[in-house]
């Protein structure tokens, strides 16, 4: 920092000039203009500025253009990803649509297999009803027809005298004699 202090105020409220080399900075400042004459000869320093100008204007059209040149790249990858996400929705409802589609035959599925479930168990228990149903007919008939059995032959073993016995002996070939005769004129 140079620091010139060549009029000073001294303490005690006068005016006055300082006469110390060191303590003005003389010699710094004239090393300090020294050096710029060296540099400057033959450059003015109006160009100087307009370098300097020229320059700071460059960067800033620089730095504008590689601005307006990220905000476009920015701006193209904002719509990749609206895009994107606009596609990222209408597969979601198409994931979704298709979710409930699928859901819902399913559930129709399920419906339709419980009632053929449904509908199978009461055709077996139809079956099985009707097949105990014949079961206990048989059963009834078997026991009607042991029965009747049971008391026709106690019947005939009560009427049956031996004159009666011998009748229906005599009956009983005369059938036999009479189907013999009708198959021999067949044969």
């Amino acid at each position: 920092m140079i620091h010139l202090n060549i009029l000073y105020w001294p303490p005690a409220g006068g005016f006055g000039l300082n006469t110390n080399i060191l303590e003005i900075n003389i010699i710094n400042l004239a090393v300090v203009l020294g050096v710029l004459i060296y540099l400057g000869k033959g450059v003015c320093a109006g160009c100087i500025l307009n370098d300097l100008l020229e320059n700071r204007k460059q960067t800033i059209l620089s730095t504008i253009h590689d601005a307006e040149e990220r905000y476009e790249e920015a701006t193209e990858k904002l719509n990749q990803a609206r895009t994107r996400l606009q596609q990222a929705k209408v597969k979601a409802d198409e994931i979704r649509v298709n979710g409930l589609t699928q859901m819902e035959r399913e559930k129709q599925d399920l419906i339709n297999a419980a009632d053929e479930d449904s509908r199978r168990l009461e055709d077996s228990k139809n079956s099985t009803i009707r097949f105990e149903e014949q079961r206990a007919i048989e059963q009834v008939r078997q026991q009607v027809s042991r029965l009747a059995l049971e008391r026709a032959l106690e019947s005939l073993n009560t009427r049956l005298n031996n004159e009666l016995h011998s009748r229906m002996i005599d009956y009983h070939i005369g059938l036999l004699r009479a189907m013999e005769s009708t198959t021999d004129q067949f044969l």
